[in-house]
């Protein structure tokens, strides 16, 4: 392998894991918006004939909160460079650790039966029920795994990644080569599959 082929080369596999990244953050933060919105337990009042309640995420735990932050500092991630990109991995890891852990613990009993009593004046926390749990909440915890993965990835490679705004800047022209005064150039040159990061052929 030349090293033109390797600097060429290297900046692609970087731009994949960037990708790779996003696309698992955006996974599951998604995941955690979506299972938050849904039943994640049933309380069946006693006696029979009593009407059931359903329980969602929302009305028991924060994951849909950080779920949307999540998103948020995926848009983050594609702005920052260097450090700041750092911190917004350690962001990601610690949201979708804290995603995971209240979606595995905050379908407890107590839980649902207050949540339920707060959704109806007609449950009484104190007389007898059953409770039926969903497998909403592991989805959740499953969305909070991928989006702490994310983080990882990024927090340990994010500052290797090109940033967003460097991909589409103007290269800077080698001496005694006139630049384009097209100001159309570069769109031109994305049109042909030309890589405007990549270093120019005649300097190696």
């Amino acid at each position: 392998m030349t090293e033109s082929t390797r600097e060429t080369g290297e900046p692609a596999s970087r731009g994949r894991e960037a990708l790779l990244a996003a696309l698992g953050c955006a996974a599951g933060a998604i995941l955690v918006v979506y299972a938050s919105g849904r039943t994640w337990a049933t309380v069946d009042p006693k006696p029979e004939g009593a009407e059931d309640l359903q329980v969602t995420g929302e009305a028991l735990t924060a994951t849909g909160a950080l779920g949307w932050a999540a998103l948020a500092a995926l848009a983050a991630l594609a702005a920052t460079r260097g450090r700041a990109r750092i911190a917004v991995g350690a962001v990601l890891t610690l949201l979708g650790a804290v995603i995971c852990l209240l979606s595995l613990t905050a379908a407890d009993p107590s839980s649902v039966a207050a949540a339920a009593a707060e959704a109806s004046a007609l449950f009484n926390a104190g007389d007898e029920y059953s409770i039926a749990g969903t497998s909403w909440p592991a989805l959740s915890a499953a969305g909070g795994v991928l989006t702490a993965l994310a983080g990882v990835v990024t927090a340990v490679r994010g500052h290797r990644w090109p940033g967003m705004s460097a991909r589409y800047d103007r290269r800077p022209q080698p001496a005694g080569k006139a630049a384009s005064d097209d100001p159309t150039a570069l769109w031109k040159s994305l049109d042909r599959g030309e890589d405007p990061t990549a270093a120019d052929p005649e300097e190696h």
